[in-house]
């Protein structure tokens, strides 16, 4: 095929591809910001302005749980464009098959899960952790942050004056029984001024605080350090939510998982979630390039043969069984019942080869 025709096709499968994704981000985007102006209803200190803000840092996120569908619904119209004004007819008559015609389209597609990957992804995860710390500011009043780095657990939640704040690191955690060792906790006021430095050497974490033993407290301004058995510290946490914050991936750049990844599992922390995750990241090129082969095979008819729109609405019914197959699949995944490998790359496998087969059996090119 002419470089020039397949820069045509391919213009054309873009141009429509990038239309409809801004359709679906604008009505996502709409009904975002309508539940934020319906959350934020009863805030006083909360503007118009910054509810748009948030709803356009959601985007980039819920723009990558759509690009599966925008490609494939764009791909069906820009086949059935091209077979209705005969364009398609006429290059399968002047000897192309229908490999060279989908090749650019696919070329696309694959080109697109890769600047996903690489690019959106990474975009995507700062913009939905600046987010996520807008929301916990001003939605839930949640101070709490946690974040672990090969030097261990940091964390940082609000004390009972709600201008203080506290930072807590522990370099070791026992994962069974939750109890941080050698913990240093430094508590801050509202204009970031040290107020104390408690150091222990064991912490607990209960149901509504924390209970540190063998604690040594340095006060600012103060010379003598004060030595306490035992002092509770209430909390808002749970060992559900820090662990929960350590597998979610929302926030994690594709650049980051690796060493993330690495670090989690060498502290004793599952890190199955993750691992499907970036697996899955990696199947996206072969999966948008599917989702290609899906629309081929239900849009290649000639505009009058019957059956043409049923075959259409039947590729819509596989977009969407795709959808909840890899969801499905990825559950399987994190809660162990597959390996992680075959929870992220199955779906992608499964629709290549079906949409491979139809083709082939539809197809004499």
């Amino acid at each position: 095929m002419t470089p020039t025709l397949s820069r045509y096709i391919a213009r054309n499968y873009f141009i429509n591809m990038i239309f409809l994704l801004l359709i679906l981000l604008g009505i996502i985007y709409l009904f975002d910001t309508v539940e934020l102006i319906r959350r934020t209803s009863k805030k006083e200190d909360i503007s118009f302005g910054l509810v748009l803000q948030m709803g356009l840092l959601k985007l980039p996120e819920v723009g990558q749980l759509l690009f599966p569908f925008a490609i494939l619904f764009s791909a069906m119209f820009t086949f059935w464009q091209l077979t209705k004004r005969y364009e398609l007819i006429v290059v399968r008559s002047a000897g192309f098959s229908v490999w060279q015609f989908l090749a650019p389209v696919i070329g696309v597609a694959v080109f697109v899960g890769i600047l996903q990957m690489l690019i959106i992804n990474p975009v995507g995860a700062v913009l939905i952790g600046k987010f996520t710390e807008l929301e916990n500011k001003y939605l839930r009043h949640n101070t709490s942050q946690i974040a672990f780095f090969e030097e261990g657990l940091w964390l940082r939640q609000g004390l009972e004056n709600p201008d203080h704040y506290a930072i807590l690191h522990a370099p070791r955690i026992e994962k069974t029984t939750w109890k941080l060792r050698d913990v240093t906790m430094l508590q801050f006021d509202g204009q970031d001024n040290f107020i104390m430095r408690t150091d222990a050497r064991r912490a607990l974490l209960k149901d509504g605080f924390w209970e540190f033993h063998n604690v040594q407290i340095h006060r600012a301004g103060a010379t003598v350090p004060e030595n306490l058995s035992e002092l509770v510290l209430p909390t808002q946490l749970t060992v559900t939510e820090i662990e929960d914050s350590f597998a979610s991936p929302d926030t994690m750049s594709f650049w980051n998982l690796p060493g993330y990844i690495q670090t989690l599992e060498a502290t004793g922390f599952d890190a199955t979630r993750l691992r499907v995750y970036y697996q899955n990241l990696w199947a996206q090129p072969l999966f948008f390039a599917s989702m290609i082969l899906l629309a081929a095979s239900v849009s290649l008819r000639p505009p009058r043969q019957r059956g043409t729109f049923m075959l259409i609405v039947l590729g819509v019914f596989i977009g969407f069984l795709v959808f909840f197959l890899s969801s499905y699949l990825q559950a399987l995944g994190t809660s162990h019942q597959i390996p992680a490998a075959l929870a992220a790359w199955a779906p992608s496998l499964i629709c290549f080869l079906l949409g491979l087969t139809v083709i082939m059996n539809l197809e004499d090119g």
